[in-house]
């Protein structure tokens, strides 16, 4: 199924006035803000220079998304997902540019993934599942908490780090007109009744308040830096 370019999410960065139409994401990981995996291999890596060339990398499972081969051309690809080419030796983590839009940008560190804890569920046996912010679920302990962070070993979602929602931590914008934005949580207010809580984020220049959702935990009090590279 394909999509009107013009009607793409925001953040996907392609050229809209040029062709007519795009590739539609499948159902899958993340959100409608999601990367076909197609668009990703031609036109942000460059790896194809048809739609054709694309599908025939991506069936051929030479694109690793998370450490895991990806043959469906639509996969949604979304933040901090990482994508590796074991051919070319190189991988890429998805990012923000200045203007909130995805691009991969080359990174090392292609073992670790930083998740957002959205959600907690308990199980049969006592046992806790923890939803993650991109559909991923793991078993774990009671001791982690919503909007927490883990930082996961992937492709085998062994935790190797936990990130606490508190003030003081480092986090990123990942939502509205900040997006891509890095600072520390200086207040968090609940509010009542039934619209979402706010969050205040002390940045370089200016204080940013957002909404809980938008708030992404990726360094911990003392961190002077992301604990995974974004390629800042």
């Amino acid at each position: 199924m394909h999509q009107k370019r013009l009607s793409a999410p925001k953040t996907v960065k392609i050229a809209r006035k040029e062709k007519k139409w795009t590739v539609k994401t499948s159902p899958g990981p993340h959100d409608k803000g999601a990367v076909p995996l197609l668009v990703l291999v031609r036109d942000f890596l460059g790896l194809a220079d048809t739609a054709r060339e694309a599908r025939r990398i991506i069936s051929a499972g030479e694109i690793l998304v998370d450490g895991k081969p990806r043959k469906d051309y639509k996969f949604p690809v979304g933040l901090f997902d990482v994508v590796t080419i074991p051919k070319i030796e190189k991988s890429y983590r998805i990012v923000f540019d200045e203007r909130g839009r995805y691009i991969p940008k080359e990174v090392e560190d292609a073992d670790r993934k930083i998740y957002k804890i959205t959600g907690k569920t308990l199980l049969k046996g006592g046992k806790v599942q923890l939803n993650l912010f991109d559909g991923t679920n793991i078993l774990a302990s009671n001791d982690f908490s919503t909007k927490d962070s883990l930082v996961l070993k992937i492709p085998e979602k062994e935790i190797l780090e936990h990130l606490r929602f508190e003030e003081g931590v480092l986090v990123m914008i990942i939502g509205g007109t900040h997006a891509g934005e890095i600072g520390r949580i200086k207040d968090y207010k609940i509010v009542r009744g039934s619209a979402p809580n706010l969050v205040t984020v002390e940045g370089e220049e200016r204080d940013i308040t957002t909404i809980e959702d938008y708030v992404f935990v990726v360094g911990g009090k003392d961190a002077k830096e992301p604990v995974i590279d974004l390629g800042l």
